[in-house]
Parts: C-alpha cells; sequence; structure tokens
C-alpha cells in the first residue's frame, strides 16, 4: 500500500486513479453510511472538487484507492466554514497560511490487505500518516476537520488527538465536530507504520 498526492492529474494513471477516488466516495458517503451527498452514477464529487484541491490517496499493491481525503487551504472556500459554520465558534475559524482543511477522508476497510491482526486498519493509518506528510511538506502545521465522534475515538487512539474548536452538534444523522489536527515530524513519526511507502518528497 502506498500514499499518493495528486494536484492536477499528469497522466491516465492518475486520471484513473482520481476517478477511483470518486466512486469510493461513493461508495462509502451514499452507499454504506447512507448521507445525503450527491451521487451521478458510482462518482461522488462536490464544489469542493472545482478549487484544485490536492488528494492524498491510499493505493493498494493491486492499484486500487483503499483510501482518500481532499487537502485545500484553510483560508479558501472550505467545507468547514462554507457548509457547517455552525460547528465554529462565535470567533470562526480563524485561518492562517499554515492551516489546511482535510475533508471527505474515507478508507475502505473491507480489504484483507493491511487488515492485520490490530484494532485499526493499516490503509486508515497509512492515511493519517500520507495527510501529515504533504502538509508538513507544504508547511502547513495545523489541520482543521470535521468528523464524527465515533472518529475522534479513533484519533484519540492512534495517538493523533483532535482538538475541538466547539460541541459537537446532530447535522443530519450523525453527531459531528470540528478541531484541528497538528502536522509535525513527531506526529507523523508516530502514526507511520512499518509498511508506509508514499511518493511524498519532504524536507526530512
Amino acid at each position: 500500500m502506498q500514499i499518493l498526492a495528486i494536484s492536477k492529474p499528469r497522466n491516465v494513471e492518475e486520471i484513473r486513479l482520481l476517478y477511483n477516488h470518486h466512486q469510493l466516495r461513493a461508495r462509502v458517503f451514499s452507499d454504506r453510511l447512507g448521507w445525503e451527498v450527491d451521487v451521478i452514477g458510482d462518482y461522488k464529487s462536490d464544489c469542493f472538487d472545482a478549487l484544485e484541491p490536492t488528494y492524498i490517496l491510499a493505493v493498494s499493491d493491486d492499484g486500487q484507492v483503499v483510501g482518500c481525503a481532499r487537502l485545500l487551504p484553510a483560508q479558501g472556500s472550505t467545507m468547514l466554514a462554507d457548509v457547517f459554520p455552525s460547528l465554529l465558534p462565535s470567533g470562526g475559524l480563524r485561518a492562517h497560511t499554515g492551516m489546511i482543511e482535510s475533508s471527505r477522508f474515507c478508507v475502505d476497510t473491507t480489504i484483507e490487505e493491511g487488515r492485520g491482526g490490530g484494532k485499526i486498519h493499516e490503509a486508515t493509518l497509512t492515511m493519517f500518516a500520507g495527510i501529515v506528510e504533504w502538509s508538513i511538506a507544504h508547511r502547513f502545521t495545523e489541520i482543521v476537520t470535521v468528523t464524527d465522534l465515533r472518529f475522534e475515538r479513533i484519533l484519540a487512539r492512534v495517538g493523533w488527538p483532535l482538538q475541538r474548536l466547539g460541541e459537537p452538534k446532530e447535522i443530519g444523522a450523525t453527531m459531528a465536530v470540528a478541531g484541528i489536527l497538528p502536522a509535525n515530524r513527531d506526529t507523523w513519526l508516530n502514526l507511520r507504520h512499518a509498511n508506509y511507502r508514499s511518493n511524498i518528497i519532504h524536507p526530512f
């Protein structure tokens, strides 16, 4: 399993991987979680995909996208500020140049590769480490995100606790919470597992 970071696809293979990632989002958010998201056929996208984000993808040994997340600078248009402002304190997000938003994080935990004997699927840990590694490489120090309480517990379990920006609120069928995660070398080393591989060029 390997982490790839793709902004603008450079070849046919990267186009295929990005399409594969939109299919994974449809399967997870619409089919499995039952969220009210726009899906056309087997393809999930939204207006934030038009803002030239960077996609972090976990790709299995057989070339399938098994995990993904979308990264956008927090000083621009973000899901948290534009879609979920009710999760923010009265002062708003207070974004800065060192803050990136991670959204549409999902992992296919049904795959056998990386299942192992641990409580957390290797694909999930791979995605965590990949997001942090890319953030460090691009001089981001904080990652802001919206998640649910179950996933917040997973973050705490792996030693990457969420610093809440406000109290959890019910959004649809989910108890959602917004928070900040650190992006630094110690966090990356803690999250990185023995099989971790990536194509991200970083300064350390």
